[in-house]
């Protein structure tokens, strides 16, 4: 829950050491859990009814849509289980899995089931359950569409250990990658556009003519009741080179700040020089995988110097100044 002195702003401010960029997308973010969770306070005090506000995460793979989601349930210390839709799509058993993702949201809360009705789930690759005309999967993406809607709106859900878990206050927030979603967009909203006059906020009128539309995403292939559950969007943009490569070395808990501490351990200092990060940051972009590539490609890089360090304590100093040359392995007698 939240704390009396959190406020959207400061969730930003908290996300902003861990998450690069998405700026619109964290503010978004930021204001839906806040209300969220500020609903829930309200109803508990007064017993009235609240109206959930589900998320939908819109864009392209390794742009942070799941690190966003993690680092904010960290935030605000409550539940948080990660699901793919696509291996919903894939079994039977649709129920029974769905069941499965809520038992794991009561195991985060070390089986208390009061904090497990506060959790958040995040439910990835919801644009893989698209209704299709023709359907290679054991059961159709529109069915998984139906079966999320009962525990999405809010219900009491059985589990395998006979307790009732209410998902009434549970979060979710589904993501997809959407592609081809621009295209759809780029036709309806091509006409139609809110008309404008001398007197008009230009920014406030871009920003409506630029939001998915419902229509959009039913004619992507989201049945309109399972879009409905889904009121708030937030578009995620492509990450430029810049943002790959301070990616890397300035959130809190970088890989590049992770791996000095384990030099450290060892007594000895890592530099690595900035063209390094970008080298890496073009691979990454090479592989059309946004940021998921960037800590396999670190890796590789750091683990012939991890391998000879320990066993060489006269070493002080690694330097690495291109990813295709050596690393310099400075020793104390060079020193």
């Amino acid at each position: 829950m939240l704390a009396k002195e959190t406020t959207p702003s400061s969730i930003v401010n908290y996300l902003d050491q861990y998450v690069i960029g998405q700026d619109e997308a964290k503010k978004v973010l930021a204001v839906a859990v806040y209300s969220h969770y500020r609903k829930i306070s309200t109803f508990t005090e007064n017993s009235g009814a609240i109206a959930k506000s589900n998320v939908l995460l819109i864009g392209s793979s390794g742009t942070g849509k799941t690190l966003l989601c993690e680092t904010l349930s960290r935030m605000l210390a409550v539940p948080f289980v990660t699901a793919d839709a696509t291996s919903l799509a894939q079994t039977k058993y649709v129920n029974e899995e769905i069941e499965a993702v809520l038992q794991r949201l009561v195991d985060k809360a070390d089986g208390v089931i009061e904090k497990a009705q506060l959790g958040i789930v995040f439910i990835d690759e919801i644009d893989k359950l698209k209704a299709s005309k023709v359907e290679a999967r054991v059961i159709s993406g529109e069915s998984v569409q139906h079966a999320l809607l009962k525990i999405m709106e809010g219900a009491p859900v059985k589990l395998k250990s006979n307790q009732y878990l209410d998902t009434t206050n549970i979060l979710f927030i589904c993501g997809g990658a959407f592609v081809g979603l621009e295209n759809i967009m780029s036709k309806t909203h091509g006409f139609g556009f809110i008309s404008t006059s001398g007197d008009d906020n230009q920014n406030i009128l871009d920003r409506l003519n630029k939001r998915v539309k419902p229509t959009d995403l039913f004619e992507y292939g989201l049945i309109p009741e399972f879009t409905g559950r889904l009121p708030i969007i937030a578009n995620f943009q492509n990450l430029s080179k810049d943002m790959l490569v301070r990616i890397m070395s300035v959130p809190k808990n970088s890989i590049y700040r992770q791996f000095i501490e384990i030099f450290k351990a060892e007594g000895v200092e890592l530099s690595i020089s900035p063209r390094v990060f970008e080298q890496i940051s073009e691979i990454a972009i090479e592989y059309k995988t946004g940021a998921r590539s960037l800590r396999g490609i670190f890796e590789e890089l750091m683990t012939p110097v991890l391998y000879v360090v320990p066993d060489n304590p006269d070493i002080h100093r690694v330097e690495i100044s291109s990813l295709f040359d050596e690393p310099r392995l400075l020793r104390r007698s060079q020193a």
